[in-house]
């Protein structure tokens, strides 16, 4: 090897040192520094997508703490329920109360879905030859949104034979531990 170094010529010299250089440089580039750079980019682009995961993370946290809340709520209301709590005889009780009892065409329980450890429980129920005044008195005492008893649906029409007078349509829903058996 030394002696095919002395054989050349200084000009000869010089363009094989540029050579083994720009081979050196080349080598070097290919292999640490755009991987480097490859790596670099790779890191800030799991960075990125970690920094938009902890942000959902974090609106799922607080999300979480207010369900949690809401469910702790529920919890309270449901305990401190009678333990023989039922929608229908919760409805004709308000019905009652309103004076409107004698105006039920018909009550109908309806199976509900269940809800994590809570079993949705509705009552359809039509109203016939009724005010709005009492509609009104009706739906205020019967929807109690601290006692998680809401109105679902409603619908009222004018009576066609009588058009002083109104029929509603109503649906009621609550929430209840599950039971076993279920039911209303």
């Amino acid at each position: 090897m030394k002696k095919l170094w002395d054989n050349l010529n200084l000009r000869q010299k010089y363009y094989l040192i540029a050579g083994v250089i720009f081979v050196c440089g080349a080598i070097f580039i290919q292999f640490v520094v755009f991987p480097f750079f490859d790596a670099k980019e790779r890191v800030n682009r799991s960075l990125a997508a970690n920094e938009k995961t902890l942000a959902e993370l974090k609106t799922l946290g607080v999300e979480y703490g207010i369900l949690k809340q809401k469910s702790m709520e529920i919890q309270r209301v449901l305990a401190g329920r009678p333990a023989d709590f039922a929608l229908f005889s919760y409805l004709e009780r308000k019905a009652g109360e309103v004076g409107v009892k004698g105006n039920i065409k018909f009550m109908n329980p309806v199976k509900g879905k269940t809800v994590g450890p809570y079993e949705e429980t509705a009552v359809d129920m039509q109203l016939e030859k009724i005010t709005l005044r009492q509609v009104t008195n009706f739906l205020y005492v019967v929807e109690s949104p601290n006692e998680l008893i809401k109105i679902k649906r409603i619908s009222i029409q004018k009576m066609k034979d009588s058009p002083e007078y109104l029929s509603a349509f109503i649906q009621v829903i609550t929430y209840q531990p599950l039971k076993a058996g279920g039911g209303l």
